[in-house]
């Protein structure tokens, strides 16, 4: 008895060890967490007045100036006359900064895109093993879910992996499929859906292992049960991700 009592209190104390090691990596995955737009040189704004505009999350990688994001929100145009320029945007608060990047390389397919900026590198995340995430993992994701509305203030949320599945949903209606989607219907690939709510800003996190900060997927969707309107208001919880072996298949290939 004694032996039952002296293992079921050794579990019990064990637990707040796991439990309080979250907000230890989300110090350390902050710094390498950026946003990712375009930026006019300063002094020169847009048509709207805006300097800078906010497209997605990235997280930096490799030799600290590699990111990786959503090839999805690399716009098609920019407006090189006035020198607007792809951007990344690190730090946080009023110590941001924007960093000029260019597009190394793409993976449609799948989703993804590697950018690259010069200067000094960033801090950056460990990739992990997507080959061993299991249904039912619990893992946590850090980006900026409503942009840079309130300033660069990276926000994590918190699930479990609910399931591995064909990452193969169609358009909502057939005008808005582009060719990508068309080819993932026909050869799809396992993805990750979470139980965890996330928003169109969120494209690019890393979704990590909350005890460890290694990267297991990115953001990359959104489940949305009404309008793309309603997101804000009315978030469906189901996200999905892109396993993280796409990403080392990207950096490998150049």
């Amino acid at each position: 008895m004694s032996v039952i009592l002296l293992l079921f209190c050794a579990s019990i104390f064990s637990l707040p060890v796991l439990a309080d090691r979250l907000p230890d990596v989300i110090d350390e995955v902050r710094g390498a967490v950026v946003g990712v737009g375009t930026a006019y040189p300063q002094r020169q704004p847009n048509r709207k007045g805006e300097p800078v505009t906010f497209l997605a999350t990235g997280f930096v990688v490799g030799n600290g100036l590699q990111i990786i994001s959503n090839a999805h929100v690399i716009p098609v145009n920019i407006d090189t006359d006035n020198k607007q320029s792809l951007a990344v945007f690190s730090g946080r608060g009023e110590s941001a900064r924007a960093h000029p990047a260019r597009v190394v390389r793409t993976d449609v397919e799948h989703d993804l895109v590697l950018l690259e900026i010069t200067g000094k590198p960033l801090p950056t995340l460990v990739l992990g093993d997507s080959d061993a995430v299991r249904e039912g993992q619990e893992v946590a994701f850090t980006g900026f879910p409503i942009g840079v509305m309130l300033g660069l203030y990276p926000v994590t949320h918190r699930g479990i992996i609910s399931a591995i599945t064909p990452m193969a949903r169609p358009a909502e209606t057939s005008r808005t499929l582009t060719a990508a989607q068309l080819k993932r219907m026909r050869n799809p690939f396992n993805a990750f859906q979470l139980d965890a709510v996330a928003y169109p800003g969120n494209s690019g996190s890393p979704v990590y292992e909350p005890d460890s900060g290694r990267v297991i997927g990115v953001i990359n969707s959104v489940f949305v049960k009404k309008t793309r309107e309603s997101i804000l208001t009315h978030p469906s919880g189901i996200s999905y991700a892109i396993p993280v072996v796409y990403v080392h298949k990207l950096l490998n290939d150049g």
